[in-house]
C-alpha cells in the first residue's frame, strides 16, 4: 500500500520538472497531447475547471484517488489507483504546478518513486475568446517498472485511451453543472 508522502524535498523520479508548462516537451520520452471540446461559456469553463482541480473528473472516470480535499496546489501529493480489483496499481504523484487564471484552470503532476512510469502529465481547461471550452491533456513519460517496460507500445495506447475517456468525463461533468 502506498501512502501519501508529505511535501517538502523534491522527490519526483525524472529530471524535467515543469516541462509540461514550458514546452517543448523533453526528448527521450513518449509524448501525449489530446484535446477535447467541452462546451461553451463561463459556466462550463468553471464547472470543468473545478472537476479537474479537485480530482472529481479522475474519480468520475473510474480512478481511485487518494488526495487532500479541496483544489490542488503545488506540492500536494496524490495516489491514483490504476486498473481494477486485484490488478490495481498505485501511482504516487506530486502536483508540480497549477493555473487558476481567468481563461485557464488546471495543473500538472509528476511521478514519484513507486509510480510505474516516470514523467509528467498536465490537465488543463481553457476558455477561448469565442466562448469555446477545451480540456487538454499533455504528458511525457517513459516506463519505470519492469511491467511497463514489458508492455512496450501498449502503455502509450492506453494513455491516449484514458485521455480521451477523461475528456468525455469532463464534458459530462461540465454539462451536468
Amino acid at each position: 500500500m502506498t501512502r501519501l508522502i508529505s511535501a517538502g524535498r523534491d522527490t519526483v523520479n525524472y529530471p524535467d520538472r515543469g516541462a509540461t508548462r514550458r514546452r517543448p516537451l523533453p526528448a527521450g520520452y513518449h509524448h501525449l497531447h489530446h484535446r477535447t471540446r467541452i462546451g461553451r461559456g463561463r459556466a462550463a469553463f468553471e464547472a470543468a475547471g473545478t472537476a479537474v482541480t479537485t480530482f472529481g473528473a479522475h474519480r468520475a472516470s473510474g480512478m481511485l484517488v487518494r488526495a487532500g480535499h479541496g483544489a490542488v496546489r503545488p506540492g500536494s501529493r496524490v495516489v491514483v489507483g490504476i486498473g481494477w480489483g486485484p490488478l490495481r496499481i498505485s501511482a504516487p504523484c506530486e502536483v508540480i504546478w497549477t493555473a487558476y487564471e481567468p481563461a485557464r484552470i488546471g495543473f500538472a503532476y509528476g511521478t514519484l518513486a513507486g509510480h510505474p512510469e516516470c514523467g509528467e502529465e498536465s490537465f488543463m481547461v481553457s476558455l477561448d475568446p469565442d466562448g469555446a471550452v477545451w480540456f487538454e491533456v499533455t504528458a511525457f513519460s517513459r516506463p519505470d517498472a519492469w511491467y511497463t517496460r514489458l508492455a512496450g507500445p501498449v502503455v502509450p495506447f492506453l494513455q491516449l485511451r484514458y485521455a480521451r475517456w477523461l475528456g468525455r468525463t469532463v464534458r459530462k461533468l461540465a454539462a451536468a453543472a
